[in-house]
């Protein structure tokens, strides 16, 4: 299956680069709308401006077994976001801004590089606050033989508007759900109306790509929906789970996390304190079945959680 932004004409590839680049003079980029002139230097929510800031990019083992394959994910982890999760692991990428400034060009020699190095795909992780960026040094990618199918790996606070551009140039969708209600969102992650712009986009991007496809075991097309669970169900498993089965589609590919573990600013927390417990996890796994959720990957509980 060919990655789809190889199909994307040259003119309608300038024009999503126009239109992309036409948002950042008035910042409506992310659902946030901050409305400020990246282009002129000018910072909103996500600490960035017009320069592209990344912290690496490597070959991945540990992304969903069809990512990371045999050969790796070719990931390029972008600094900053547009949450603020008071959990977040990658605190000092997401939130404190740790990387290096890099050129379009340079992104598009990323992707090469790693192309050449056998990955099996190119995967942008927290990129929505550089869509026109990204989808400029796609561009200079694909005159340079870039053949690879394009991931793209969000926390799900996603507008429309940036999705659309995407449509046609995105394989795959990565995306988490983390939240069903709006209280633990806003309390946690700085944003009231994650589960209804959340939902929208998983809509969307359903809607651009559908069920994951595979070839080989090896992902071509599709979105695979990543569900962290959280102590005390903060992240709200079965209302999550009930709009997949009902509202995008039985077959998603889902990937149950157990992983959640407390750092950064929820160490004395009274909810997220500590690591959710094995009958926790036992539960939202039940939640699946019990709405015919049967793709995807759950977690090993030979340890201890």
């Amino acid at each position: 299956m060919e990655p789809k932004f190889l199909t994307l004409s040259d003119k309608k590839f300038k024009e999503k680069i126009g239109d992309g680049y036409r948002l950042l003079l008035d910042c409506t980029l992310c659902p946030r709308g901050c409305k400020i002139n990246r282009i002129k230097g000018e910072i909103g929510f996500c600490k960035s401006d017009w320069r592209l800031k990344i912290a690496s990019y490597n070959l991945h083992f540990g992304e969903e077994p069809p990512l990371s394959g045999f050969s790796g994910s070719g990931t390029i982890f972008f600094s900053n976001c547009n949450l603020q999760c008071k959990y977040c692991q990658n605190y000092s990428i997401s939130q404190l801004g740790v990387g290096e400034y890099y050129t379009v060009d340079q992104l598009a020699g990323m992707m090469m590089k790693l192309q050449k190095r056998d990955a099996h795909n190119i995967n942008f992780v927290t990129p929505n606050h550089f869509v026109p960026q990204i989808i400029k040094a796609l561009y200079k990618a694909k005159k340079s033989g870039l053949k690879i199918p394009i991931v793209y790996n969000s926390s799900g606070y996603d507008n429309t508007k940036s999705l659309n551009l995407l449509s046609g140039i995105v394989d795959i969708y990565l995306v988490d759900m983390r939240y069903s209600n709006p209280v633990y969102s806003e309390r946690y992650s700085g944003a009231k109306d994650y589960v209804k712009v959340n939902r929208a986009a998983l809509i969307e991007m359903h809607r651009q790509v559908g069920d994951l496809i595979l070839e080989d075991g090896i992902g071509k097309r599709g979105i695979i929906v990543r569900h962290l669970v959280m102590p005390d169900d903060v992240s709200g498993t079965e209302d999550i789970f009930r709009f997949l089965s009902k509202e995008i589609s039985k077959k998603t590919y889902i990937s149950l996390m157990d992983q959640y573990f407390p750092c950064f600013k929820v160490l004395k927390d009274p909810v997220l304190s500590r690591r959710i417990t094995i009958e926790e996890y036992k539960k939202a796994k039940s939640l699946m079945e019990k709405y015919v959720l049967e793709m995807g990957w759950v977690q090993n509980h030979d340890r201890t959680l």
